[in-house]
């Protein structure tokens, strides 16, 4: 049965589209949830400046495939709950780089020897880089 329409206003409720986070906001909610199931090592660089497609990358780091998985999916569990879900997830079955796409913001969650190996920060040295939390392995 299709939602009723406000007599009020002329929007359908199903119209309305939730306001999105500022990538500032989606950037520490991603943080946030990572650290929540104890992501280690957990960075953002900021890449507005030196990138046209995302204003900033999370890295955090997990100790097993499992982990990894499960702090994507934490990650893309807070997303959908704060109403911005992501525009895909690459990677998640094997679970040794898991890369979220959540627009202006991607996530990308490893395993220590995946992430030593791309050394994304080295890549992007030129972006300003914001430590988060979580142990350094």
């Amino acid at each position: 049965m299709p939602l009723p329409r406000n007599p009020q206003t002329t929007e359908h409720p199903e119209d309305v589209a939730r306001e999105a986070l500022d990538w500032r906001a989606k950037a520490r909610l991603a943080a946030e949830a990572a650290l929540n199931v104890k992501a280690e090592d957990v960075v953002m660089l900021e890449v507005g400046e030196i990138a046209f497609f995302a204003d900033a990358f999370i890295l955090a780091t997990g100790r097993s495939d499992r982990q990894v998985q499960a702090i994507a999916a934490a990650v893309v569990r807070a997303a959908k709950e704060a109403g911005d879900p992501p525009l895909g997830v690459e990677g998640y079955r094997d679970g040794r780089w898991v890369l979220v796409d959540l627009g202006d913001v991607i996530v990308h969650v490893f395993q220590r020897e995946v992430r030593e190996h791309y050394d994304l920060e080295r890549l992007w040295s030129e972006a300003r880089r914001v430590e988060i939390g979580g142990p350094q392995a």
